[in-house]
C-alpha cells in the first residue's frame, strides 16, 4: 500500500480526477492501493444525498458537487482529509464492515489524544460528548466505490475554522454541532496525527486481507 502525504493545499477537482484515475488503475491491477493525506482550501462539497435547503449561505465558499455518499460538508486548512483507495474485491466486498473499520480507525486515533470518539446509530461519522452534555461531530465519512475500489474517505477536524460550518447544515443534521481537537483543548499538529493514523489504519486493514 502506498501512503502519500501532501503538504500544500490541494485543489478539489484535480484531486478527485487523480482519485478516479488511481481507482481505475487499482481495479485494472496496474497500481497499488493508496491512502492520501492532504488538506484542501476552504470549500464545501455536496454528496449524492445533498439537499439544496442545507446550503445556508451559497456565497460563503465555493461549492463542488461530488460523487461520494452523504450530504454537504466543509473542507479547509487545519482539517486532515484522508482519501482511502482500497480494493474491496480482495477485502471481502463488505461495505458496512469497511465503513465500520474507518470509524474504528478514527476512534483509535482520537484515543491517542485522550478524546473519546463514539458511533451513533443512523449518523455516519465519529462523535464526541461535550462538557455541556451535547454531542458534536469531529470526523466525517463519505465514500464511493467503483468496480469495488474505494475513493473519497474521511476527514478529521484538527484545528479548522469551525465558523465555516455556519454556511451549511453539515450532513443534513441541524440538531448537533461540529467540533475539533483544538476546540476540545488538544494541541495537535498534522504530523503528529498522521503518525497515529498510519499506525492504526495499518493495524486495522492489514487484518482484513
Amino acid at each position: 500500500m502506498e501512503w502519500k502525504i501532501t503538504h500544500t493545499l490541494q485543489p478539489y477537482l484535480a484531486t478527485v480526477t487523480d482519485m478516479e484515475e488511481r481507482a481505475k488503475s487499482i481495479a485494472d491491477g496496474t497500481a497499488t492501493e493508496r491512502v492520501w493525506l492532504l488538506e484542501h482550501p476552504a470549500l464545501y462539497t455536496a454528496g449524492t444525498s445533498a439537499q439544496e435547503v442545507d446550503l445556508v449561505d451559497k456565497d460563503k465558499l465555493p461549492v463542488f458537487a461530488t460523487g461520494r455518499g452523504g450530504q454537504y460538508t466543509y473542507h479547509g486548512p487545519g482539517q486532515r482529509v484522508v482519501y482511502v483507495q482500497l480494493n474491496l474485491a480482495k477485502r471481502g466486498r463488505n461495505v458496512h464492515q469497511f465503513v465500520t473499520s474507518l470509524e474504528q480507525c478514527i476512534i483509535n486515533v482520537l484515543q491517542e489524544f485522550s478524546v473519546v470518539g463514539e458511533r451513533r446509530k443512523g449518523r455516519v461519522g465519529v462523535w464526541v460528548k461535550l462538557d455541556d452534555g451535547s454531542e458534536a461531530k469531529i470526523a466525517a465519512i463519505g465514500i464511493r466505490l467503483r468496480r469495488w475500489v474505494s475513493f473519497h474517505g474521511f476527514a478529521i477536524n484538527v484545528a479548522p475554522d469551525l465558523s465555516a460550518y455556519n454556511g451549511i447544515i453539515p450532513c443534513g443534521i441541524s440538531q448537533f454541532g461540529v467540533t475539533s481537537l483544538a476546540a476540545l483543548g488538544k494541541s495537535v499538529d498534522l504530523a503528529m496525527l498522521d503518525e497515529h493514523l498510519i499506525k492504526h489504519f495499518s493495524a486495522i486493514f492489514d487484518t482484513v486481507l
